[in-house]
Formats: C-alpha cells, structure tokens, sequence
C-alpha cells in the first residue's frame, strides 16, 4: 500500500483503455479552451466591449481576493504574463469602471485592485453564461449524472492542481541552481 492509502489494486496500468479515453478526451478539451469558446460566447452576450484577457484578469482577482489582498503583480502572475501587460489590462479594466486601485492594509506602501459593483455585476453576468453553458450541454443527464461529474470533475481538476504545484515547485527550485 502507498503512503496516499492506495494499493496496487487500485491503479489502473498507463495503457488502460480507459485512461487512454481520458487523455484523448482532454486533448479535445484542452483544444476548446484553447478556442475560449465559454469566454467568447459570453463576451458576445455580456458585453463585446471587452477582451478575453479582461475576463481573465477579472476572474483572477475575484479567486484571489477570497485568500488575501490583490495586487497586478499577483494578477499577472496568475494569468502567466508580464507584469506590464497586467499593469495595461488593470488600468483598463479601472477605466471602464469594473475595477478600482486602493491601498493596501497590511502595508500603506502598496496598491492593491478591487473589483467594483460593476466588475461584480459583469462577473455575475459571466457566471450566468457559464452556468447555461454547463446546463445546456449536460441537459438529458440524471440529477445524480450530474452530481456524480460534478464530484469527479472537482477531484481530477484538483489533482491536477497538485501535480502542476509539484512540476512548479521543482521548476522553481532548479531555476535557482
């Protein structure tokens, strides 16, 4: 048995037909996201003004400001961009309105970005599409098929988030030697 509880019994062989299934059917997703097709569909229902790049900023500080102030440097740094294209797409974002500059209150020094009624409102708007989206495209499934995929989804999703922290922290520590 391995330190995580699983036993030899419980993992399936890497040439697994249902494995391969699932490698395959996230290429296909990863090719959608690629596409944004959720992100553009809901910038054409929401508001063609704004950009893909918005979106994401905008999410990023909604996630992030549940765990601690925000700053563009940690909105950059979560969308894997350089800190001046994050500086662009805040002020932006603080031009149309969704989002407003403050000052930190852990540390006066710093500014920190906070979403404003209307970023709130333009997230909500966003959430709807994304909810709809989800509902037309698992509409047919059982309330319990769809509990089930809801369970699943989070728990793959969350082991990848685990792996990807690992490669990170070992990408980090050998950029430094």
């Amino acid at each position: 048995m391995s330190s995580d509880g699983e036993t030899a019994r419980d993992r399936l062989p890497k040439d697994h037909p249902d494995l391969i299934a699932i490698g395959q059917t996230m290429t296909r997703m990863r090719l959608l996201i690629g596409r944004r097709f959720i992100g553009r569909m809901a910038i054409k229902r929401v508001n063609p003004g704004i950009d893909l790049s918005d979106i994401d900023a905008i999410g990023v500080l909604k996630r992030m400001a549940q765990h601690k102030e925000v700053t563009i440097g940690v909105i950059a740094e979560h969308m894997r961009i350089d800190p001046s294209r994050g500086s662009r797409i805040v002020a932006d974002l603080v031009r149309q309105g969704y989002l407003e500059r403050g000052v930190s209150q852990e540390d006066g020094r710093r500014s920190i970005v906070k979403l404003t009624r209307l970023g709130e409102q333009l997230m909500s708007e966003l959430e709807e599409v994304k909810r709809e989206t989800v509902a037309d495209v698992t509409r047919g499934w059982s309330t319990e098929e769809v509990a089930t995929f809801a369970r699943l989804y989070d728990r793959f999703t969350s082991g990848l988030e685990q792996l990807t922290a690992q490669l990170d922290a070992t990408e980090g520590s050998s950029d430094q030697g």
